[in-house]
């Protein structure tokens, strides 16, 4: 899909001369340093060599200390206790270093994640009971928890301590707990509100590591664990984020536990090579598959192995969930095109809202993520379970999701969630009164520009500027997410060596050079669509954008384009 190109608003050449000079770095280098608020030496310092001592002190957390001090009450007095999660990589992830380290002391702990379908997100009565019945001391909630309101009440009337450790937009009362950890909230006066719920749970475990008096480098073998959450959740990479994910897969690619250690062989990848988008996008997944499809405990039993064969075991069970889950994504998204192409016309809605009773729950939320992507606009896939709607939206920007929910809300039973993605329930009867309204409200609120994508650019760069040091430098960028983006640049009026080729599954190749630079190699995935158009185009000005990587071939390492986006303009 074809994109509008955005740049940045312009910075104070004066300014970016001196960061250069003061650098000693390439002037795009230091556009890209002033993009994200570095003006001078010390700040670039940090930024390039994230120091695990600048981490801030857990107890500015609000709670912090009555967290602690029962936490550590509890392992100096060998309490039970259980802790209760998600089923995402976030919160499976939270668990299993609450339970690491818990078990590190010979702690009798176990673990309780609801089931996705049958009990949904959040504590509830069916895991209380489960505490009840292991006769559990405490209760430390992981990744969620923020809301339940009612539930902590229940816990305390069975005199059960409860600590809360989420990172969930809070709502209007807080749960009565003997610690609500969540630096979102209005009272807390954390310098970070961008933890992972893992992120929070390892505060936690760094309180309570103090208050026995303990050494901090204890909790440095739950790093990798964290970085898993912080890639996993689309949380902001920067500031305390940055320095745990950093660490965090320091860890990974030279000491990985056991179970990651497994999935790693698994998946054909090694230690040392491991980066946020492996994550993202192999790890991740097959974390979260386990929750999407049901149950989340063999994700949980992974992380926390120290038996290689177990592990092994578990990470092909991994395998073979998340080979069901591609299965069901894929059958689900043909599905829904089909259904857009027979019974909606894209030029006539602004939102697209679809329902099939068969629809698996764990997966329709990726698939409205994949609707967005292929025709921009809101989605909202929806199911069928036990009489009643239930589904996924996603949304673009410039819509918010939630506010629109909120605008139907007398519709729905249940809804939440944020400004891109949100959850939602509702009876049957109201299915075609809400398709309608969050049609209208999107054509409200939506403008014709809106329903083309942004693509955001970096910078302007001429190819003969990136050599290997361009490269060196650029990687210390790393590692790249929310809030420090992998830069996009833009070179023009380039030139196409040869003939563009079409290889794998749909995917453009070429070589491009630009007024007499070296030549680049070039791959822009599921980018077929645009070769007809290069095919025959050296008497016109062709434009890319592209990110830079990587590539090792042959036991050679070059750097090549992965393409975003391409612009051709006849010369006339």
């Amino acid at each position: 899909m074809p994109y509008r190109w955005v740049y940045p608003e312009p910075l104070k050449e004066e300014a970016l001369s001196a960061l250069q000079a003061q650098l000693n770095i390439p002037r795009e280098i230091a556009r890209l340093l002033a993009q994200r608020n570095i003006t001078g030496f010390d700040q670039a310092k940090s930024f390039f060599r994230p120091d695990f001592n600048d981490l801030y002190d857990p107890f500015l957390m609000k709670d912090m200390e009555k967290a602690a001090t029962r936490l550590s009450s509890a392992i100096r007095n060998r309490e039970k206790v259980v802790i209760y999660g998600d089923y995402d990589v976030d919160g499976t992830t939270a668990v299993s270093i609450l339970h690491l380290f818990l078990q590190s002391f010979g702690l009798d702990v176990e673990y309780y994640i609801p089931h996705r379908f049958k009990e949904g997100y959040g504590i509830n009565h069916d895991g209380i009971h489960f505490a009840m019945d292991r006769k559990a001391d405490l209760i430390v909630s992981v990744d969620c928890g923020i809301t339940a309101v009612d539930e902590a009440a229940y816990v305390k009337e069975q005199g059960i301590d409860l600590i809360i450790c989420d990172h969930h937009t809070v709502g209007d009362q807080l749960p009565d707990a003997v610690a609500v950890l969540d630096p979102k909230r209005p009272d807390c006066n954390y310098p970070f509100e961008g933890l992972s719920g893992a992120g929070v749970g390892f505060k936690l475990v760094q309180a309570t590591t103090q208050k026995l008096g303990l050494p901090n480098t204890i909790t440095d073998s739950y790093l990798d664990l964290v970085a898993i959450s912080i890639a996993s959740d689309i949380v902001p990479i920067v500031d305390e984020n940055r320095i745990l994910m950093r660490r965090g897969l320091e860890q990974i690619n030279s000491q990985p536990r056991t179970g990651i250690k497994a999935l790693l062989k698994l998946i054909n990848s090694r230690a040392g090579s491991v980066s946020t988008t492996q994550i993202v996008f192999s790890i991740g997944p097959r974390i979260n598959a386990a929750g999407r499809m049901g149950d989340a405990t063999t994700a949980v039993e992974l992380l926390i192995s120290d038996d290689e064969t177990k592990a092994a075991r578990y990470a092909k069970q991994l395998e073979e969930i998340n080979l069901r889950r591609r299965d069901t994504d894929s059958e689900t998204m043909t599905q829904a095109v089909e259904m857009l192409e027979q019974e909606h016309n894209l030029k006539e809605i602004s939102a697209m809202v679809l329902h099939h009773p068969e629809w698996h729950l764990g997966v329709i939320g990726i698939v409205a993520s994949r609707l967005v992507d292929a025709h921009y606009r809101p989605a909202i896939m929806l199911s069928t379970v036990e009489g009643k709607i239930k589904g996924s939206a996603r949304s673009i920007k410039g819509f918010n999701i939630y506010d629109a929910l909120k605008e139907c809300e007398d519709l729905l039973e249940q809804y939440g969630g944020h400004e891109f993605a949100a959850g939602l329930t509702m009876v049957k009867e109201n299915l075609e009164e809400f398709r309608t309204r969050m049609n209208s409200i999107a054509c409200r609120m939506l403008a014709e520009n809106d329903f083309q994508p942004e693509l955001e650019i970096a910078a302007d760069l001429e190819l003969n500027l990136i050599d290997m040091k361009f490269w060196k430098l650029l990687t210390q960028f790393e590692p790249f997410g929310p809030g420090n983006p992998r830069p996009v640049f833009v070179s023009r009026n380039v030139c196409i060596e040869g003939v563009p080729a079409i290889v794998g599954n749909g995917h453009l190749k070429m070589r491009i050079r630009q007024n007499g630079s070296a030549v680049f190699d070039a791959i822009g995935f599921n980018m077929h669509g645009y070769e007809p158009n290069l095919r025959n185009c050296k008497h016109e000005k062709v434009d890319v954008a592209y990110v830079l990587e990587e590539n090792f071939w042959n036991g050679k390492r070059t750097i090549q384009m992965r393409l975003k986006d391409i612009k051709v303009e006849s010369q006339g």
